[in-house]
């Protein structure tokens, strides 16, 4: 993941370094320069003062002027004097001017000046390297401070980055604590100049995005509630046309059954429209999941007593109002157990069993509703909690229903952060539903139960 802080903090303290590193090399050589000026100048005096030396003097055949400088004096091709480190041979050229010789292992910066007054030739030498590591000196006396200096302007460079991104720190944390079902536009009050365009531009985006929601929204809810009148008229003159026609004919049953099919569809719209994040209560009131049960298993009893199947309901779990009250939004999760149940229902055969059942297991709380049908293949367990999916090649395509049961289980699970899983029943054969919530969405004990929504 790439950083805009890193990555200004890293370029802004490279160029610094790179800008104090031509600095200081443009620096070293200047002041190597200047050191070798100021040098020959030296060297040019000393000169001077040597041409004026007495020759006849033998001292100066043993005079010492220090390690690092030579001189001699010549006069007619002949040596009239020379320090004790001198060599024997000329130390330059006859001409006057600077060069450069080598003598007793060390590198020499000479200089030759030829005294008029006197017809004799005075030669210089100064060792190079001593005069290298003084100048060495000054440059990185000058240089130590800029170089120590860098990871102090990294850390101020580092905040200074910080704070200038501060306003699109902010700006991430806004939208990320945004709710699914805020769309207000985001209002940063006196925002800085560069973020102006974004912030527009988002906001423009959620405009949008409300707009399409809505649209959806009203369609999906509208259509539904427009179609629930036709289809109740629908079912009573079915009602009343069963009197003049064969009720028990395959015309009249398909009629009847496309009928039911249609109107089982929009319920499940309904169901679908009203668990939408925007329309879902996040905080949601204490829901006790056992008394939701035997409300659940009592409604649907009808439906299950018609195929003769045996439905249980069973808990593991002691003091079971405060064990199994979960935070939650009562009117999803009946229609969780609902689907679950009708499901169940309708893929059992004649005389067979369901069973739900309530525990507790890792402080979780675990919601599992069982049967012994024709059950489900591993590999379609993941695919039958898409919307519209309908299996092929079971019992399925011949079984009513409109493949958003299982979808509208999965998406109010998520939206309880509860996961649902699917495996084989405890009967041999058949299919579990196992939804498990997760342990901070149980009430705290002692809590009231209260169940709200509509049934």
């Amino acid at each position: 993941m790439k950083s805009i802080r890193l990555f200004l903090a890293t370029s802004i303290v490279s160029l610094l370094t790179l800008f104090n590193f031509v600095a200081a090399v443009q620096g070293y050589q200047s002041s190597m320069r200047e050191a070798d000026a100021l040098f020959d100048n030296q060297m040019l005096d000393l000169a001077l003062l040597v041409s004026n030396l007495d020759v006849s003097d033998e001292r100066l055949r043993s005079m010492q002027l220090g390690e690092d400088l030579a001189f001699q004096i010549w006069q007619n091709d002949k040596l009239l004097a020379a320090s004790a480190n001198a060599p024997v041979q000329a130390l330059h050229q006859f001409s006057e001017g600077y060069d450069y010789a080598n003598f007793s292992s060390y590198r020499w910066r000479t200089l030759a000046k030829y005294d008029r007054s006197h017809e004799k030739w005075v030669f210089i030498a100064e060792r190079t390297d001593l005069r290298f590591v003084l100048a060495e000196n000054v440059v990185l006396q000058s240089v130590a401070p800029l170089l120590l200096g860098i990871p102090l302007v990294g850390i101020l460079v580092w905040f200074f980055v910080s704070k200038g991104l501060a306003p699109l720190q902010k700006l991430s944390f806004a939208l990320k604590s945004k709710p699914a079902n805020d769309l207000l536009p985001i209002d940063f009050g006196d925002s800085i100049l560069e973020l102006d365009q974004v912030i527009a531009s988002i906001n423009g985006f959620v405009a949008r995005l409300e707009s399409a929601m809505n649209r959806e929204k009203s369609f999906s809810a509208d259509a539904a509630h427009e179609l629930r009148t036709p289809i109740s008229a629908l079912k009573i003159q079915l009602h009343n046309f069963a009197g003049t026609v064969d009720a028990k004919g395959d015309a009249y049953n398909e009629l009847q059954q496309g009928i039911d099919r249609m109107q089982h569809l929009i319920e499940q719209l309904l169901a679908l429209y009203r668990s939408s994040p925007d329309q879902f209560d996040a905080k949601g009131k204490s829901v006790n999941l056992l008394d939701l049960a035997q409300d659940v298993v009592a409604r649907l009893y009808p439906e299950f007593e018609k195929k003769d199947q045996q439905i249980s309901l069973e808990s593991e779990v002691e003091r079971e109002k405060e064990a199994l009250t979960i935070h939650g939004e009562f009117f999803a999760l009946e229609t969780l157990l609902t689907n679950l149940l009708v499901n169940a229902s309708r893929y059992t055969p004649n005389g067979g069993q369901i069973l739900v059942a309530l525990s507790r297991k890792h402080d979780n709380v675990i919601l599992s509703v069982e049967d012994d049908g024709v059950g489900i293949a591993p590999d379609d367990r993941e695919r039958i909690f898409d919307r519209f999916t309908r299996l092929s090649g079971n019992q399925e395509v011949t079984v009513p229903g409109c493949g958003l049961g299982l979808a509208i289980v999965r998406h109010v699970a998520d939206l309880h952060g509860a996961s649902v899983k699917v495996s084989s029943s405890r009967f041999g054969h058949g299919t579990a539903f196992i939804v498990e919530f997760p342990s901070e969405k149980i009430v705290n004990h002692g809590m009231r139960d209260e169940r709200v929504g509509d049934a």
